[in-house]
């Protein structure tokens, strides 16, 4: 943040650091309130070097402007002696300190919101070090002046003091609770500090309202700076958006009753002018709408909203250790970007585990419906305990490896977010396992049953026609798993080979996957229970679980419902329940 603009001595100068411009006293004074009214520091390197400054955004803008007009820090605040601060205060925009100086002077200093400043000022000091009067005229001239910087997303900023007799200074315990005069004050300065978006700030609000997420914008600054920096970033998307049911200020919000402030909630994308509390508010109004928040703070009064919020994310460089302590994600980088990427991974996470759910069911499925149906019919399972032990090593956990550490796409963040009452396995994910479960069991339970005939092998001893039957089903299973796990990629798309080429892991995991199925059947058969196959063989079990790509594009074609399987069955179950019942 820097200081691009300043009104001083009654009139605007250029360059905003051209100390030409300023009177001896004028400039006596603003170096004064610079180097005591602040909650910042100034390092002055022994060797020459650059000077480094310490504070918050602001002090250090205006610490820095400080410097170029010739502000010794150290000097400055040694030629007087601090007798009472008053801390920024976030309701009221402004902090002060009264100064003791040589025979007895006292100086209190104001500095804050420049509207608010201004409005207490009545005096001010001209270029020739004349203490003016504030007329009608000269007051529209510096509101004119504020509301210009403003509307080039400048952050206004009033400098004030006023003199106090001595005499009065509260001592002792009374010094402590001094509420320090506001009224009848001699403004100094006004200055325009530009706080330019982070690059890429435009495109990551983009990315968040494409993926569903609407970013709305709290700030102390006043409505006008807001409105232009909404505009700059994107969070409005033109003039016409500025309407006052999309820009609000913060006391006319906390006005509101709570139901109002709930029904205005959603419609907000821009605050200014608002207080930590005001924050809370809002957080509070759209959790109570049902809506999943998360909110970004870098200071201790943003701790209340950080906590209340579902997702408290604080800043890691500029934050303070209260904000972290109440947030759940530190951005290390300060970077609303990494706030997008944030969400890009957690959607990632959460449609990985969708991904292997999908997977992981549909093997668990298809081999206890085969086994169960193929024991209760013809007393024995094609499936041994080894053989499904087999399955579940080389398949589940190398499935849930692949699966769960899938890279997130961009995709992901061209879908609407997920209600935090929808249920893990979704419509389409039932859709496709009962798909591929139906087929897997269908074309397993035929080769089961007709195995004999339709592998030619009505001459062979029976003993080893149920071997081989049974050994060709246990690696059709495996290859339509392994095949599978290309569909599990992709549960809504028909491309499944996507991004395949960029995901070493998934391709090495599924290449051992076949090595091992392959080691099984012609080298372990006595581990196993099964026999080595033929190249025609193979190939009867290699279609077979190819035909499952085909057969995921054409599952894809089939609608489903919005409302939830599981709340759907239950409903259409308790209706027929109760029309027994009632029949009853």
């Amino acid at each position: 943040m820097t200081v691009v603009e300043a009104y001083v001595g009654g009139k605007k100068i250029y360059p905003s650091d051209n100390k030409s411009r300023l009177s001896p006293v004028l400039w006596s004074l603003i170096i004064e309130s610079i180097a005591q009214n602040t909650n910042g520091s100034v390092y002055m390197a022994e060797n020459g070097g650059d000077v480094e400054v310490y504070g918050s955004p602001t002090e250090k803008a205006i610490l820095r402007w400080g410097i170029k007009i010739g502000m010794n820090f150290e000097a400055a605040k040694s030629e007087s002696t601090v007798l009472h601060v008053l801390a920024f205060n976030s309701v009221k925009k402004r902090s002060a300190v009264a100064l003791k100086l040589a025979k007895s002077q006292v100086h209190i200093h104001w500095k804050g919101a420049a509207e608010t400043i201004l409005a207490s000022c009545t005096k001010y000091i001209d270029a020739n070090d004349h203490l003016v009067a504030m007329d009608e005229d000269k007051l529209m001239f510096f509101n004119e002046a504020i509301e210009g910087m403003a509307s080039g997303s400048l952050r206004c900023v009033a400098i004030a003091y006023r003199l106090y007799e001595f005499e009065n200074v509260p001592t002792d315990e009374q010094l402590v609770r001094w509420a320090l005069p506001e009224d009848d004050l001699i403004l100094l300065a006004i200055v325009g500090i530009e706080d330019p978006c982070q690059p890429g700030v435009r495109d990551a609000v983009r990315q968040c309202q494409n993926a569903g997420v609407k970013v709305c914008m709290v700030t102390g600054d006043n409505l006008q700076t807001a409105k232009s920096i909404a505009l700059e970033c994107g969070i409005l998307g033109s003039e016409a958006d500025a309407t006052e049911q999309n820009i609000i200020e913060g006391r006319v919000f906390r006005a509101f009753s709570d139901k109002q402030r709930e029904d205005l909630a959603e419609m907000i994308s821009v605050m200014g002018r608002s207080s930590p509390n005001d924050k809370l508010l809002l957080v509070q109004a759209l959790k109570k709408r049902g809506h999943v928040v998360a909110v970004t703070g870098d200071g201790c009064n943003d701790a209340p909203a950080l906590y209340e919020a579902d997702i408290g994310l604080a800043m890691g460089i500029q934050g303070t250790e209260v904000a972290k302590e109440s947030s759940d994600i530190i951005i290390l980088d300060d970077n609303f970007s990494t706030i997008v990427k944030a969400i890009k991974w957690g959607r990632s996470v959460y449609s990985n585990i969708q991904k292997f759910t999908q997977f992981h069911l549909t093997v668990g499925l298809a081999a206890l419906i085969i086994n169960v149906v193929a024991e209760v019919s013809s007393g024995s399972a094609p499936l041994n305990a080894v053989q499904i032990l087999w399955v579940s090593i080389i398949m589940d956990t190398q499935g849930a490896l692949v699966l769960r550490t899938e890279p997130p796409s961009d995709n992901l963040m061209r879908k609407p977010p997920v209600d935090q009452r929808a249920p893990l396995i979704t419509n389409i994910v039932w859709r496709n396992l009962l798909v591929q479960s139906f087929y897997q069991v269908t074309i397993l339970l035929i080769l089961n049953f007709h195995g004999r005939n339709l592998l030619n092998l009505e001459h062979a001893d029976y003993n080893v026609t149920d071997n081989v039957t049974n050994t060709m089903i246990f690696n059709a299973f495996v290859l339509c798993q392994i095949f599978n796990e290309f569909n599990a990629r992709k549960p809504e798309e028909y491309n499944i080979f996507k991004g395949i080429t960029s995901n070493y892991l998934f391709v090495g995991t599924v290449g051992i996957t076949l090595v091992l199925q392959i080691i099984a059947i012609e080298f372990l058969g006595k581990f196993t229970s099964t026999v080595r196959l033929n190249l025609k063989q193979w190939l009867i079990c290699v279609i077979i679980g190819f035909i499952s790509w085909p057969l995921d594009a054409i599952g894809k074609l089939i609608p489903v419902p919005k409302t939830p399987f599981i709340k759907f069955a239950l409903k259409r179950c308790g209706d027929r329940f109760s029309r027994i019942c009632n029949y009853l």
